[in-house]
């Protein structure tokens, strides 16, 4: 477990932060201008800030996500593992999904330089 105050922690709450209130270039400056970042809406993966931006855009334009992180845990190769809790709602406000998943970060001189959705560990899939 990470202190909770560390920089990494810091870091990846702001990123959270801003994505929550759409604040593209709050969030994009946190990253590594070759950021790779999962398009977890359609498939793939998008790299590049410009790339980050446009994924967001059209995510936006069609779904009203909010991730708010719960849990941080430095794994052994220096990656951040948080557990989020994630509500996708459609335009209309409906509940497409409520669901705790993982996101895996690698952090390079202290930006984001990857992110991938991982499933939560099978002791850990609670609330």
């Amino acid at each position: 477990m990470l202190d909770q105050s560390s920089p990494e922690i810091e870091l990846l709450r702001a990123a959270y932060a801003a994505f929550n209130a759409r604040d593209t270039d709050a969030v994009l400056a946190l990253m590594s201008p070759d950021v790779t970042w999962p398009r977890a809406f359609k498939g793939g993966f998008v790299r590049g800030s410009e790339e980050v931006r446009a994924y967001w855009t059209e995510q936006w334009s069609e779904i009203d996500g909010h991730v708010e992180p719960i849990a941080f845990h430095l794994e052994e190769d220096g990656q951040v593992w948080v557990k989020v809790h994630q509500v996708v709602r459609d335009l209309t406000g409906a509940v497409l999904a409520d669901q705790h998943v993982g996101h895996r970060f690698t952090l390079e001189q202290g930006l984001i330089q990857a992110m991938e959705v991982c499933p939560l560990p099978s002791s850990d899939s609670g609330a």
